[in-house]
């Protein structure tokens, strides 16, 4: 045999001068002079294209909030694997809160005095959703688990609790934990960790619920049995697996549970308490206390067979724990809670009011992942963004879209304008649009998902809290960050920064320029010329004798945030 270190064929001898012997031996053996070696692999092929259109849109639909680096990152890599990567973040939880007793101890009492005074603050900080509405909003302008923490705040809206009856905070950071953790993982969890949670326990009565007292005539409380059913997984009525509502030979509408199914689910869920506080024993009634789960007294539980769905009944003679995992399979494995919960997560990840067909993919997803796994709410949210009426560059039809809800059109502002804030101008606006964050007024949270345009059969649920005065709220939000530069730190607030937008991000050396750069960064490029031609000539108007350099983009930045091309994400 030659010697392998012999000029090769194809090599030129300029080149082979150039090379050292171990060079070319190394090179040669590549080209497999020595036999024996594997042919180098293929590399693997480069992602589908993505267009800046449909790249944005995917932020708009899986972050709070568009930022160019993201639009170019998911270009780079394309929309499988950002999703990939989003689903791979861990998640960012609520930190910093301690228990703190049910009632305010006199030291910690609000009385009506505005901070600073300390009793005030007190009560603020430990018994109120103020800081955790505030961390609500700095997790979502900056945590890398974008799309964990938006698929968690849809479903803080499904599976509701609230700062009405929960006003501590740590109960509440506790929650919205529980949802993190749970919110792309399986459904299955998330139902069980939400029904054992103190908080949920606490909110809709389920906590210290006992058995049946002849003596006395109390009964099982009703109340989360009733909710867990209608609104966490199944709805009032028989589904098709498109979310459309099942009809018997009369027309009507099948319900999906009784009376006595409601009073089957509530023995089911008696016997449990909340967890004993660090240090105590554990006893029937333990004091209120929102850290871990809530744990089960036999003695205190319902006795006896129970109805469920189905015609499915759980046997006597079972333990709490038995029963409580009985019930979650059972409503669990019934038919509607795939396009039920997928059509809402749909509502608002996506679109309000999505087709029948969209519905009965996803569904089709919720029941089999592709790996014979139910429930698997990452498969379903990947099913969701990836789904042909989601991705394009354009909207599927003209009924596509979602009015922006005020916490995602508070965030997707300043995201897309390089904002920062420490919270405080941000759940005050929320609130003053409708939705005061973790604290709606019932357990059917801010707005229905079923709400239609008046005088129309769409589905626009965020429409449920449009109306003139959140209109209004809406447009001075945008006035205060964009025009009047932002909100001052608040001195009450330690570590405060306030709240500023950098509109040095659509700078350009004409005002043609900047629109068109504003355009591509709030609106996918989907601004119609006309609207474009009008706010050009007011930020030539504007920027004409102005000593602001930036006059002329605030002026474009208001324009196109308060107009109903903006607040309607399509």
């Amino acid at each position: 045999m030659n010697n392998p270190c012999e000029r090769a064929p194809g090599i030129g001898i300029a080149m082979q001068q150039r090379l050292t012997a171990g060079a070319l031996c190394a090179m040669l053996a590549l080209l497999a002079c020595g036999g024996g070696s594997s042919p180098a692999p293929t590399p693997p092929p480069p992602p589908p294209s993505v267009g800046a259109a449909d790249a944005s849109r995917l932020l708009d639909q899986a972050t709070f909030g568009v930022t160019a680096s993201d639009v170019a990152h998911v270009q780079a890599i394309g929309v499988d694997a950002y999703i990939t990567e989003q689903l791979a973040y861990p998640p960012t939880q609520y930190t910093g809160y301690a228990y703190t007793p049910h009632t305010a101890p006199t030291s910690c009492k609000n009385d009506g005095s505005s901070p600073p005074d300390a009793a005030s603050l007190c009560a603020r900080a430990q018994y109120s959703p103020f800081q955790v509405q505030r961390d609500f909003f700095i997790h979502a302008l900056n945590n890398p688990d974008q799309l964990r923490q938006r698929v968690a705040f849809a479903m803080s809206q499904i599976m509701v609790v609230s700062s009405v009856e929960i006003y501590e905070a740590y109960g509440l950071a506790d929650y919205e934990n529980v949802l993190l953790n749970d919110a792309l993982g399986n459904y299955r969890t998330l139902l069980q960790d939400v029904t054992l949670s103190p908080v949920m326990g606490h909110y809709l009565d389920m906590v210290n619920s006992a058995k049946s007292n002849p003596a006395n005539g109390t009964v099982p409380n009703q109340n989360y049995a009733r909710e867990v059913m209608q609104l966490f997984s199944i709805g009032l009525v028989q589904l098709n697996p498109d979310g459309t509502p099942q009809l018997d030979a009369n027309g009507a509408v099948i319900p999906t549970f009784n009376g006595a199914t409601i009073e089957g689910f509530a023995s089911v869920f008696t016997g449990w308490t909340y967890p004993p506080l660090t240090g105590a024993s554990s006893q029937w009634t333990n004091p209120i206390n929102f850290d871990g789960t809530m744990v089960a007294f036999a003695a205190q539980h319902e006795a006896g067979t129970k109805a469920l769905l189905n015609g499915t009944t759980v046997p006597s003679g079972q333990t709490p724990e038995q029963d409580l995992a009985n019930a979650l399979d059972n409503i669990f494995n019934h038919p509607n809670v795939g396009p039920f919960i997928g059509k809402q997560l749909i509502q608002h990840l996506v679109t309000s009011n999505p087709s029948p067909a969209y519905v009965s993919r996803i569904a089709a997803v919720f029941a089999d992942n592709g790996h014979g796994v139910r429930g698997d709410l990452g498969a379903v949210v990947r099913a969701i963004l990836t789904d042909t009426e989601a991705r394009g560059a354009a909207p599927a039809s003209d009924g596509f879209g979602r009015l922006r809800e005020p916490a995602l059109f508070i965030t997707g502002t300043l995201r897309s304008l390089g904002g920062q804030s420490d919270g405080v101008l941000l759940r005050n606006s929320s609130s003053a649009m409708g939705q005061p964050i973790f604290s709606p007024e019932t357990v059917f949270s801010f707005y229905p998902p079923s709400f239609q345009l008046p005088g129309t059969q769409t589905l626009a649920p965020e429409f449920g809290i449009d109306n003139a005065a959140t209109v209004l709220a809406r447009a001075n939000f945008i006035n205060t960050v964009v025009t009047q530069g932002g909100a001052a730190p608040d001195s009450t607030v330690p570590g405060s920064t306030g709240t500023t937008v950098n509109l040095t991000l659509a700078t350009a050396t004409d005002n043609t320029t900047m629109v068109t750069q504003l355009n591509q960064l709030l609106l996918h490029g989907s601004l119609p010329s006309d609207a474009s031609t009008i706010i050009l000539n007011a930020a030539n108007s504007t920027s004409a004798g102005s000593t602001d350099a930036l006059a002329a983009t605030r002026s474009a930045a208001y324009l196109i945030l308060t107009s109903a091309q903006y607040q309607v994400e399509r």
